[in-house]
């Protein structure tokens, strides 16, 4: 069977065709051009950004394990590993206030 890089915030595999992106640890607008990046479900990635200011994620949430700690991240992570890999949804729950 064919190895898939897995998410690093629902820990679940990312198949090949999956809607998928890459997130920037440090946001580039704080810094973080040119730095770690990780492979993510998009759908991840966009709860990540619905979650989280720019600020936020490059002061205190530039790990993996940092985003899996947020309650509402956790939650989300919790919630989408029910699912297959390859699902896609609107993302639940209200976007934050800027």
């Amino acid at each position: 069977m064919e190895e898939w890089p897995i998410c690093p915030l629902c820990l679940r595999p990312i198949p090949e065709g999956v809607p998928q992106s890459l997130h920037h640890l440090i946001p580039k607008l704080k810094g973080g051009k040119g730095g770690p990046v990780v492979l993510l479900h998009h759908i991840c990635h966009r709860e990540i950004h619905a979650t989280l200011t720019e600020a936020e994620l490059a002061r205190h949430y530039h790990t993996p394990d940092a985003l899996r700690a947020h309650p509402r991240l956790a939650k989300f992570a919790k919630w989408v590993a029910k699912r297959p890999p390859d699902f896609s949804s609107k993302i639940p729950g209200p976007k934050r206030k800027r």
